[in-house]
């Protein structure tokens, strides 16, 4: 499949101290992979291992230290203007914390229907349409359009967070440890949302966790982070049933799975 997203040799070195005393750190070393349209890439790695930098330097909400991201071939690194802008609107992101990243006076349909202003999209009739479109298909009912985020469980704010990034019918869609912060029993429903959805949709999705289990059931190919570096690559069943790399086995190890329900 003809890549939409394509990363090449992709740096990212923060620097710190003062002056006299600066210190390199390399979040993201020499990282190189592609995702195809319709496709899931999974990114899996320990908390520190570079991925969610991975992910806002793909979302310019950092820069690269060095290195190419092209989205359907162009470098998004020198875009400005409106080309930007339409950037904003392939590339959406899911974040961990759904308590945290939904304004608390905000309705659900103002939540929703923020992007649609801010881009100036749809007329009033067609946001209420999209809008009710929208609950239906990450299940929610559509009288939680009134409602505020602090009346749902966090599953439920998760999926807002899902519909507010797929109201602007993206591309690219990230997933940034999307059901780390859910209890286990919520996960597996948040992930056949995901699931459903990029079936459905056919999207594209970059989605991160540090849990494998996670990973597995939701992705089409799989990259092993490591301190920055990407160390292993390949489909789930390659990396599960026979991993390459020590620490992609340490991983397989330590982290239990889950099961994923109906």
């Amino acid at each position: 499949m003809t890549p939409l997203v394509e990363v090449q040799a992709l740096n990212r070195v923060f620097t710190s101290g003062s002056m006299f005393a600066r210190r390199r750190v390399s979040a993201v070393q020499d990282v190189s992979f592609t995702i195809a349209a319709g496709e899931t890439y999974g990114l899996v790695g320990e908390s520190g291992s570079g991925k969610s930098t991975v992910a806002r330097l793909i979302s310019r909400l950092d820069t690269p230290t060095s290195g190419s991201i092209r989205l359907d071939g162009r470098d998004i690194a020198g875009l400005r203007g409106r080309e930007l802008t339409q950037l904003r609107r392939d590339v959406q992101m899911v974040f961990q914390d759904p308590y945290s990243a939904l304004n608390p006076r905000m309705s659900v349909q103002e939540l929703v229907y923020e992007p649609w202003r801010i881009h100036g999209l749809h007329s009033p009739e067609q946001r209420r349409t999209r809008l009710i479109r929208l609950l239906d298909q990450v299940g929610l009912p559509r009288s939680a359009a009134q409602r505020k985020p602090v009346e749902f469980s966090g599953g439920q704010r998760q999926r807002i967070m899902i519909a507010r990034a797929l109201a602007l019918e993206p591309r690219l869609l990230i997933a940034d440890e999307p059901v780390s912060a859910l209890d286990v029993s919520v996960q597996a429903q948040v992930l056949n949302v995901f699931k459903d959805l990029q079936e459905q949709l056919g999207l594209a999705c970059l989605f991160i966790s540090h849990d494998l289990s996670v990973v597995e059931f939701v992705s089409d190919r799989i990259g092993v982070m490591y301190l920055g570096e990407l160390i292993e690559e390949g489909r789930p069943a390659e990396i599960y049933r026979a991993p390459k790399t020590e620490y992609t086995r340490r991983l397989l190890t330590a982290i239990p799975r889950i099961e994923a329900g109906p």
